[in-house]
């Protein structure tokens, strides 16, 4: 999880007011409601990312997480008798989540954050427990790991255990205010924002060396979170970072998007975590001592006049991101002084170059355009990106770009199957429009006459889905009909779906100026 700037912590009558808070967590804060709280907590901790499968039923395991020594499927949380919790009492439950016991299974793999969970309260432990008993009950029996030996000899984590792992209640520190006392309970236990952004990770655990000053998770890179002002946090103001981690952008002069786990990791839980809670937790981010995470001397010298990834950059970049990296206000982000593409690793860069980007906060998609490049000219370019318009960072080393590549899964990239539109408002209103139909053979040079004709209809069914949604799922619904059809092969399938998707971006934000483009289109009135 990515965090940026903080509040400035108040001080004063800090001790007592810290006390108070943590004494009862929150509770009194939300009512009396243990089920509703836990809901709430059940949220913070964002169990759903590991604990839901694509596809699968809510919290009801099965999602493949990928680790160095093999794969792990993620068990059933629900409270299923024969298949998830249904057979444990609280006592077993509160073994598992903060010391790491499973009464099915023994010593689980640190790859489940319990090293941070143990810090979580009684009452919220006990709030958690109560929201997960309130679940509708899935029979949904886990699947076998894919862990070789020695590593599936799970006794063998008694040594883990001993080195690293210590059970312990958050203690608040007497010194802070209870606003960054409440934000070190956060961060340090449900959030477990360290076990991505710490740059140094032990075998799934990553509660010490590099504290919180960025690393590489599933591929991705973790940015520094402490308030370096280059690497990290420090040129964020408070305003910023939270509006990045409710929507995943971040206004003002703080250019950056969110991607890969972090973009699901705001979906699914910071936006719907309150305002003062997030709030808290970069205010307590701020107390972390600045770290920077390379040197200068780890920079290579760059003369971007010369430099191998210019054309490339011309060529495919400049005309959305612009000549100067500063890219379009509300649609496309900046490059320049972007602290994310400025992180000790590529990974992040490399992936979305490949990957492309679903349109969100008001941003256009972002074409897959790797995929119509060799792996030099990716590298090429992203060093480019990560070192021109006063930007400095690392070079790509080793396979990294090809690494990336193979790495990389993706409905833009043509690389993962296509996505599923998930509001249930926007899969009626396109089956009453016949979107399936009408997209199903479509040619390209049709792209822009037909989306004018069919986005008015989508947002005259008032589905309350907003622009980002009705964007991304015309994508979805192209890719479902058009992905094998072989007219898409000229130029690329992934550079026709990202056109498609752009296509639909105009037409669901500027309808006015694109049927002006359409002899004989019309645009419905505004509603009042």
């Amino acid at each position: 999880m990515q965090r940026r700037n903080a509040l400035s912590p108040a001080r004063g009558a800090a001790p007592i007011l810290a006390g108070l808070l943590l004494a009862a967590p929150a509770l009194a804060q939300d009512g009396s409601d243990p089920v509703e709280r836990g809901k709430y907590l059940v949220t913070m901790g964002d169990c759903a990312a590991c604990h839901t499968a694509p596809g699968g039923k809510f919290l009801a395991g099965n999602y493949a997480l990928n680790m160095p020594f093999g794969v792990i499927m993620t068990p059933n949380l629900t409270p299923d008798k024969e298949t998830g919790l249904g057979d444990y009492s609280y006592a077993d439950f509160e073994k598992s989540f903060r010391q790491g016991y499973s009464k099915h299974v023994g010593y689980l793999y640190p790859a489940f954050p319990f090293g941070w969970y143990t810090k979580v309260t009684d009452a919220d432990t006990q709030a958690i427990w109560a929201y997960l008993q309130s679940l509708p009950p899935v029979s949904e029996k886990r699947k076998e790991n894919q862990i070789p030996f020695p590593f599936n000899v799970r006794t063998a984590l008694v040594t883990w255990r001993t080195a690293f792992f210590t059970e312990e209640r958050f203690k608040p520190d007497p010194s802070a205010s209870a606003e960054v006392n409440r934000g070190a309970y956060l961060v340090e236990g449900l959030g477990h924002c360290a076990m991505c952004h710490n740059e140094n990770k032990l075998v799934g655990n990553s509660s010490f060396a590099g504290r919180f000053g960025g690393g590489v998770i599933d591929g991705w890179y973790a940015p520094n979170i402490t308030p370096d002002g280059h690497q990290g946090i420090g040129a964020w103001t408070d305003e910023q970072v939270v509006t990045y981690l409710k929507t995943g952008t971040a206004p003002g002069d703080r250019p950056g998007v969110a991607a890969g786990p972090m973009r699901q990791t705001i979906m699914e839980s910071l936006s719907k975590v309150k305002e003062e809670d997030l709030k808290a937790m970069v205010a307590y981010l701020r107390t972390v001592p600045a770290k920077q995470t390379y040197k200068p001397k780890d920079l290579t010298a760059f003369d971007t006049a010369d430099a191998p990834g210019a054309s490339t950059y011309l060529t495919y970049c400049s005309s959305c991101h612009q000549p100067n990296g500063k890219g379009i206000e509300g649609a496309v982000p900046a490059l320049a002084g972007n602290t994310s593409v400025q992180s000790e690793g590529p990974e992040t860069v490399l992936r979305v170059i490949y990957g492309g980007l679903a349109a969100q906060s008001g941003l256009a998609p972002m074409v897959a355009i790797g995929q119509q490049m060799t792996d030099v000219e990716v590298r090429n370019v992203t060093d480019y990106i990560r070192n021109s318009w006063g930007n400095k960072a690392p070079p790509v080393t080793g396979d990294k770009a090809s690494e990336a590549r193979a790495a990389t899964k993706t409905m833009l990239a043509g690389t993962a199957p296509c996505a599923e539109i998930e509001q249930d408002t926007l899969k009626a209103a396109f089956d009453k429009v016949g979107v399936a139909a009408t997209l199903t053979g479509l040619k390209q040079q049709d792209f822009v006459p037909t989306l004018v004709r069919v986005v008015p209809q989508i947002k005259a069914a008032d589905t309350g889905a907003s622009d980002d949604d009705v964007v991304n799922a015309l994508t979805t619904a192209f890719c479902k009909v058009g992905r094998d059809d072989p007219q898409y092969a000229s130029p690329s399938w992934p550079a026709v779906i990202g056109t498609f998707a752009n296509v639909a971006y105009s037409q669901v934000k500027n309808p006015e100026k694109q049927a002006a483009a359409v002899p004989g289109a019309t645009t419905p009135p505004a509603k009042n």
